[in-house]
């Protein structure tokens, strides 16, 4: 992005990837029927190993397909991929094992099978 003053915007801060886990209005909504969000132990966890300084977590509102409920995206320099139906501890276990991977060695990895289980096409496909 240029600025008036002919500059791009700059940051100190680079990350490997993003993880966005919904927690919207549906998803984790164990009020509704829906499977919980461990939230706070994932935040606790991301903060206690500073997972962040490569893999930003965000916890966000609603990111629409709630058919799915509980969506999970994982944003690389490639692009964005969508997983739902993300239900299980040994899911989010998944995931944080591959941020920590990541993590340690500054690299993305290909995501973990258990996910790419749980992976669909968020976008809609032009034929």
């Amino acid at each position: 992005m240029i600025m008036e003053n002919g500059n791009k915007i700059s940051t100190r801060r680079h990350v490997l990837a993003q993880v966005v886990i919904c927690k919207g209005c549906c998803c984790g909504q164990t009020d509704r029927g829906r499977p919980g969000v461990p939230e706070e132990q994932i935040k606790s966890i991301w903060k206690a190993e500073r997972l962040n300084k490569t893999i930003q977590l965000t916890i966000s509102g609603c990111l629409g397909p709630c058919d799915v409920a509980n969506v999970v995206q994982i944003i690389t320099p490639e692009g964005t991929e969508w997983f739902g139906k993300i239900e299980r501890t040994n899911n989010y276990e998944a995931l944080l094992n591959w941020a920590r991977t990541c993590h340690r060695t500054r690299r993305i990895f290909p995501r973990p099978d258990s996910l790419l289980a749980l992976q669909f096409d968020g976008y809609i496909q032009e034929n």
